[in-house]
């Protein structure tokens, strides 16, 4: 099994389309194909504050249903993406006002079109991914040694927000505890979900959410290879975006 796993894209196509061609992947076909076989992994939150949403949930539904050439799971945004497009009141706000102005823009038929296609997309896509034997796992934000295999509320709970304390930051976001520091699994974690300006590595879990969408970069994780490849962002930089752990 040969993978390229892409941290949160939030709507970045110029960046996606730069990281994939970097990696080797041609887009002869509209699509990224490696020449190699080599598929295409995604740790959630296609879309959201970046300016091309549509179009990169569109490209990964392309790759992940209609060809299945790729792996997906969903992430915070996604969730909340889907429980809008389903129906349901959220509130359009921490980015997702972005993507819900590019949907409203179009017209009934092609809002019926992207409205189905992410429906499918989500709903095919398990919490989280076991692969190769069980010795990688990708999950959006993370998942702890004991939760892996198992599902329920909590786990879900945790894999889209983290390991959360139940109290608020000032800038409104969760207070998440490290829960990376305390893994001791054999799997490789990849996950993404809280922006860092470097891909961080601990205790055999890699976070790559470089925060693409925040003027950082859009970074991927070569698999079994273990290796990092990124691209910058074209986005401006917004600095308190990051959190620099320790």
């Amino acid at each position: 099994m040969k993978l390229d796993i892409i941290g949160d894209i939030h709507g970045c196509l110029i960046e996606f389309e730069e990281l994939t061609k970097k990696l080797g992947y041609w887009w002869d076909s509209g699509i990224p194909v490696h020449p190699e076989g080599r598929l295409l992994a995604f740790v959630g939150d296609l879309t959201d504050r970046g300016p091309n949403s549509l179009k990169v949930a569109e490209l990964v539904y392309e790759l992940v249903v209609s060809r299945e050439m790729a792996y997906y799971v969903p992430g915070n945004h996604c969730n909340k993406l889907y429980r809008y497009l389903s129906g349901n009141k959220v509130q359009t706000t921490h980015g997702l006002e972005t993507t819900v102005s590019e949907y409203l823009a179009l017209d009934k038929q092609q809002k019926d079109s992207f409205r189905e296609k992410f429906l499918r997309l989500y709903e095919a896509a398990p919490l989280y991914q076991v692969l190769d034997g069980g010795k990688l796992v990708i999950a959006h934000a993370g998942i702890r040694e004991d939760y892996i295999g198992k599902s329920g509320s909590k786990v879900k709970t945790f894999v889209l927000y983290g390991d959360i304390t139940g109290q608020a930051n000032p800038d409104g976001t969760p207070v998440r505890r490290d829960w990376a520091k305390k893994y001791q699994g054999k799997a490789l974690i990849v996950y993404g979900h809280t922006p860092v300006r470097e891909p961080r590595i601990v205790s055999n879990t890699y976070n790559i959410d470089t925060g693409a969408v925040f003027g950082g970069q859009l970074t991927a994780l070569r698999y079994p290879e273990v290796e990092l490849v990124s691209v910058p962002s074209t986005m401006p930089l917004v600095a308190e975006k990051f959190r620099d752990i320790e």
